[in-house]
Parts: structure tokens; sequence; C-alpha cells
């Protein structure tokens, strides 16, 4: 749902959105690239969970190649979470279908609205 959130009208006529993947076993350069494209995708889907009520855990997605550094990953999807809350009126806000779908979600689930503090890394 994320990646439905991200993409464009054309984009979302394509395969998986058109989004670069490459599989499981990745190297320390293609985990990286992995990442830099997820960054954004995956606050989407932090931010959905938070207005469920539910706790999010980032994905690396990497189980039979290089040890990915997820404490680090987390803090980048925090800082865009952080980013796209921040941001409402900027052109780094929230993808309208991200914000739509989560203000509904919290909605039904009875969150108030989100802020910072509700994006925690675990220790």
């Amino acid at each position: 749902i994320a990646h439905w959130t991200i993409a464009g009208e054309k984009r979302r006529q394509l395969e998986d959105y058109g989004y670069w993947y490459h599989p499981d076993g990745r190297d320390a350069d293609t985990q990286a690239a992995f990442e830099a494209v997820e960054v954004k995708p995956q606050a989407i889907e932090w931010i959905l969970a938070a207005s469920c009520g539910f706790r999010f855990q980032v994905s690396c997605d990497n189980l039979s190649g290089v040890e990915p550094d997820r404490h680090a990953f987390a803090g980048k999807v925090r800082h865009q979470v952080i980013d796209y809350l921040s941001d409402a009126e900027a052109s780094s806000a929230l993808p309208v279908r991200a914000k739509q779908f989560s203000d509904t979600l919290r909605d039904f689930y009875g969150v108030s609205a989100l802020g910072p503090d509700d994006f925690t890394l675990p220790s």
C-alpha cells in the first residue's frame, strides 16, 4: 500500500509500480541502494501502522546477504517520517493518498493526530 500511495498515475499501471527491487542476498552496495529507495515507502508504512495504533519495525529485507545496520536504517526512516509530518504544506509533505489513508485509519481506530513523539527508535 505504501508504494501505491507514492506512485503516480502512470507508475500505478506498472508491475510493482515500477519500483526497483533486487532480491534477498544483496551485497553492501546493493543493500545501500535498496535502503535508499525504501526509506519513503517504509516511512509511510510506519505512519500507517501508527495510524492504527500498531507497532512498526523496519524491514531491511536481506536475510541471506550482508548484515544490514537495522538501527541506522530505522533512523533514516524515522527522519523521513518526521519530514512527512512537519512539512504538511511543502513539496516533501506526506503524499495525498497516504495522508487520506492515514486520516481514515486514525479515525477508525480512534488514534489522535500523529507527531514526532509517536515515532521513537527501539533501544
